[in-house]
């Protein structure tokens, strides 16, 4: 199965946005209460998260979910 580039840009900003802010990816999963292994899911872009987990995501990190987005540039390269 191959993943959607989209779905792993995703991933990829909330990797960067996470270790940002210091957290493991262990530790970072039960601080959002998410099972690790779903929020890895997430961050290799395996996983089409669900907008309620994303919004977990993005009070536990301290962001507006829209930062967990990469730039509109950058999707428009991914997306036709």
């Amino acid at each position: 199965m191959s993943k959607d580039p989209l779905l792993v840009a995703l991933g990829a900003t909330i990797r960067k946005v996470r270790r940002s802010k210091g957290f493991s990816q262990e530790s970072f999963a039960i601080e959002a209460g998410l099972d690790r292994s779903y929020y890895g899911g997430i961050e290799r872009g395996e996983r089409n998260v669900a907008a309620l987990n994303l919004m977990q995501i993005a009070d536990t990190l301290g962001v507006e979910v829209g930062e967990l987005f990469p730039p509109l540039r950058e999707i428009r390269k991914i997306a036709p």
